[in-house]
């Protein structure tokens, strides 16, 4: 059945004593952590003090979300309808549309081959898809999962939601003056311009497609290094997408609801949220668009069952809270208050050190910069956003080529640690305020190669040979850099013409090439090398291949040398056999 708790509640005593039991239970808060209600939905305590540990604002912008609960009986498919079978889905919360549950599902199966400590479950996916778009409003998507028409929050022009300057010059929401949430799971412009991922492999991220916007989804819920099976992390991974206590409720109820069973439904059937966060739904309103005004009369306004009735899931990105206070019939509505991030004039670099690393290292140095304003005066409680820019394999601490961090009460904000990759060569950090457009600011980070200081080798019998024959003793050295094996370290071994002249011997010992081995023979390949490019394994060993020996006699030199100027010098003596 269409179970809508909202609605329930007009239909008698009975069944608004059950209802308010239920919204009594979502709205426990009296202790941290989650319990479950009488009817096994779960609810968070003080889970809205747990701190973001991507350090990022909220996915969502803070908008407006569905409040509709789950039914209080357990899912099941509608009369007809097989699990995972296709039904109408009319009056049928359980059944989620085939493309956006494939979607979810294909989201949680790439999450655990690329971040399996995430332990992401597709249900959180479901569950957050409803509340933002009612899973793309009942699946109206296409074969390749992009909706058939934009699916947009409100104008994040701070009357009653956050204040977000345009960010994409309007290109995924239309404005070109504010931010809107885009999407069936509802991210803002700047989150997707880091957060976005190509979930269908079409080459195109769009926040539009179910596919790509479940795959961003599961990314950004398992940023920071979150393990969702701790329920303290799954909390703060829910309150990053929307701060807020009811959201957080909401979300958890329909999770749950979700993992006791769900069924596909054809696209286009899924059945419809009709109560949101901000307001009740009125003659003529379409789920999910965007409400005329932000500011509504006090008697009309309804708190939904497990909300307070202030709209707390319309919090600022800034930090500030949206008035609550009705604007009065006849009055003209005031601007809000400036926020700290609309005086920010300039960002500066305060006090950032050289930023160069060795490859597979972590950098010394942090990026540091402090917003300003047009005085020089340095602006608490600003978002900044670190991003990792050009041809470079190097992020931050954690994985993330992203990280956006709010300054401190000195008005700084201290990026993590970047980590550098096997790439070397030069690359861009850019510093951007969240929600202004002020000027970036760009530090330029070196990679070097990996190198050695010292190299010694291990064993000490004589390298001798007959002519013509091979050497037997096998050659092994060990690289160390600072008294530590460090791996992946290139190294070049040369048979020199003598220790006056390092140019390369045309007689005497070589090596065979393997580059040359003829295809598909066993045998080694019979051309003399004389110089061979090597590289050190994990635990800074370096294993020579097996040396020949031509029909010269006398003693030679074999000289290794290591990225970062290590050498050693070994002699090779190749002598007939004594008789």
């Amino acid at each position: 059945m269409a179970a809508h708790f909202g609605s329930r509640l007009r239909k008698g005593a009975a069944t608004t004593a059950l209802a308010a039991a239920a919204v009594a239970a979502l709205s426990a808060s009296q202790a941290p952590g989650v319990t479950a209600d009488d009817h096994g939905r779960r609810t968070a305590g003080s889970a809205q003090d747990a701190p973001d540990p991507g350090g990022d604002s909220t996915a969502s912008g803070d908008g407006h979300y569905y409040t509709d609960l789950p039914p209080l009986n357990s899912p099941t498919p509608a009369p007809g309808d097989a699990k995972g079978s296709a039904g109408t889905g009319s009056g049928d919360d359980s059944g989620i549309p085939a493309t956006v549950l494939d979607a979810y599902k294909k989201a949680e199966a790439e999450l655990r081959e690329s971040k399996p400590g995430c332990n992401l479950p597709w249900e959180l996916l479901a569950a957050i898809g409803h509340v933002e778009s009612g899973q793309a409003r009942g699946g109206r998507v296409d074969a390749q999962g992009t909706t058939y028409s934009k699916i947009l929050g409100p104008v994040l022009n701070g009357s009653g939601f956050a204040h977000i300057s345009d960010t994409d010059h309007g290109a995924y929401d239309g404005d070109k003056t504010y931010d809107r949430a885009v999407g069936p799971m509802q991210f803002i412009p700047s989150t997707w311009a880091w957060a976005g991922r190509d979930g269908n492999d079409d080459g195109v991220k769009d926040p539009n497609n179910v596919y790509d916007a479940a795959l961003a989804a599961g990314h950004y819920l398992c940023r920071a290094d979150r393990d969702l099976s701790v329920q303290a992390n799954l909390d703060a991974a829910i309150l990053s997408y929307n701060h807020s206590q009811d959201y957080l409720n909401t979300v958890l109820s329909w999770l749950e609801y979700y993992r006791k069973g769900t069924h596909s439904v054809p696209d286009g059937t899924g059945t419809l949220p009709r109560h949101r966060s901000d307001e009740s739904t009125g003659p003529g309103r379409t789920p999910g668009s965007t409400p005329p005004s932000t500011t509504r009369p006090s008697t009309h306004h309804t708190p939904k069952p497990g909300h307070t009735g202030s709209g707390s899931g319309s919090g600022s990105h800034q930090g500030g809270k949206p008035s609550t206070e009705p604007t009065k019939p006849g009055t003209t509505p005031t601007s809000p208050a400036p926020t700290p991030t609309d005086t920010v004039d300039h960002l500066d670099d305060a006090g950032t050190g050289r930023l160069t690393a060795r490859a597979g290292g972590t950098f010394d140095e942090k990026i540091v910069v402090r917003p300003e304003t047009k005085a020089g005066t340095a602006v608490a409680k600003v978002r900044v956003r670190f991003v990792i820019t050009g041809d470079t394999d190097a992020t931050f601490t954690g994985g993330e080529k992203t990280a956006t961090v709010v300054t401190g009460g000195t008005g700084t904000a201290t990026a993590p640690a970047l980590v550098a990759g096997e790439k070397t060569g030069t690359f861009t950090v850019r510093a951007l305020v969240v929600g202004r457009t002020v000027a970036a600011l760009e530090h330029t980070a070196t990679v070097t190669e990996r190198t050695a200081d010292a190299l010694t080798r291990v064993g000490d019998a004589p390298l001798t040979c007959t002519p013509g024959g091979e050497f037997a003793e096998p050659i092994e050295l060990k690289a160390t850099y600072k008294g530590a094996a460090p791996g992946k370290v290139a190294a070049t071994a040369t048979l020199l013409t003598s220790a006056e002249d390092p140019a390369e011997n045309d007689k005497g010992p070589y090596f065979k090439d393997p580059a040359d081995q003829p295809s598909g023979t066993s045998g080694k390949s019979d051309k003399k090398v004389r110089t061979l490019a090597l590289t050190t394994d994990a635990k800074g060993v370096l294993k020579l291949p097996k040396l020949y020996a031509d029909d010269t006699t006398g003693t030679f030199l074999l000289r290794v040398t290591t990225a970062g100027g290590a050498t050693v010098t070994l002699e090779l003596k190749v002598a007939e056999a004594a008789s």
